[in-house]
């Protein structure tokens, strides 16, 4: 095999449509645009969506859902994450600045604690919000569950 003996595979290389090139080609006069109207001028271009005038479908299907503008959103933290912190910072008092600053959440999102996993030793734990049950653990460990006001 040399190189100036390569080609493509057999169909997989085609001709480009030469429109408007004469009537003797099959494609002269209109250059496959068909007759007349915008679509058959130079520089069309349609806006996004649009249906050649029907009511396009962004505009016929109704809005729904609903949206509240009181809602608090909350990081989600576990209370074995709490635990880990504790014991990586060497700590029995854990706050929302000790949580976001070991990446567990954003430095302007509340952080509500959740009582997934086990906690053991006492922590003091500071926080947005808390769960019922990560409260039990939490003080079952004989820690203290604070919320910020």
């Amino acid at each position: 095999m040399k190189l100036e003996n390569l080609k493509p595979a057999a169909g997989a290389t085609k001709n480009s449509k030469r429109v408007g090139r004469g009537e003797g080609s099959g494609k002269g006069g209109t250059a496959t645009r068909g007759t007349k109207g915008a679509q058959a001028r130079a520089g069309y271009s349609h806006k996004i969506g649009f249906e050649g005038g029907q009511m396009p479908i962004q505009r016929r299907i109704p809005k729904g859902g609903f949206k509240n503008p009181t809602r608090v959103e909350y990081k989600a933290v576990n209370v074995a994450a709490i635990a880990a912190l504790a014991e990586k910072f060497g700590k029995n008092e854990i706050n929302t600045e000790d949580i976001k600053l070991a990446g567990l959440a954003a430095k302007n999102e509340l952080v509500k604690v959740l009582g997934n996993g086990e906690i053991s030793a006492a922590i003091q734990v500071t926080a947005d919000a808390f769960s019922k049950s990560a409260v039990a653990k939490i003080e079952a460990a004989g820690g203290k569950a604070t919320v910020i006001e």
